[in-house]
């Protein structure tokens, strides 16, 4: 049975997600999963937990980059130092997650959308410059690959001045 603390720390973050609007689903008791819609990354899920004495909040950003891993992480890592209530993170694999514990006390509809608020921001802000760092082969020959077949590569548009550089190494 949840304590005082964990009870109120979920109807802070029940009232914030309906006071947004968001659409999300509650698969335990303790955890929410948010879908914010997003511009440049389309969408970002975010888990919400809340434990015995601090909530955790955890999205996935991208998998593990193809190539040049050293400047992928180090500029997540550069971003983290200026990050709100979370940080850039990697699991075992090198797959990058945002992740973020604060206390339950703390929790409040406010400092829920805020949370959410830069959950979406460092997402959305850095997917691209990422994605650009680790995976510019791939986007390169699927650029490549669409524009021989003379499909669209509308959805790769931001990346066009990667289609457009001649690949180095």
């Amino acid at each position: 049975m949840p304590d005082h603390e964990q009870a109120g720390a979920t109807a802070a973050i029940e009232a914030a997600l309906d006071e947004a609007g968001l659409d999300y689903e509650r698969p335990r008791p303790e955890a929410f999963l948010v879908t914010i819609p997003g511009k440049r990354k389309l969408k970002t899920l975010v888990w919400l937990n809340v434990g015995e004495h601090s909530l955790l909040l955890k999205t996935f950003f991208c998998r593990r980059p193809d190539e040049n891993e050293g400047a992928f992480y180090r500029y997540l890592m550069r971003k983290s130092a200026d990050m709100y209530g979370m940080a850039f993170s990697a699991d075992d694999v090198g797959d990058v997650y945002l992740t973020g514990r604060l206390p339950l006390a703390g929790i409040t509809p406010g400092e829920v959308d805020r949370l959410l608020g830069c959950a979406l921001t460092y997402s959305d802000e850095n997917f691209n410059p990422a994605l650009e760092r680790g995976f510019a082969t791939a986007i390169r020959k699927e650029w490549e690959w669409r524009a021989k077949r003379g499909e669209s590569t509308r959805n790769l548009q931001a990346f066009r001045h990667l289609a457009q550089e001649p690949a180095t190494g």
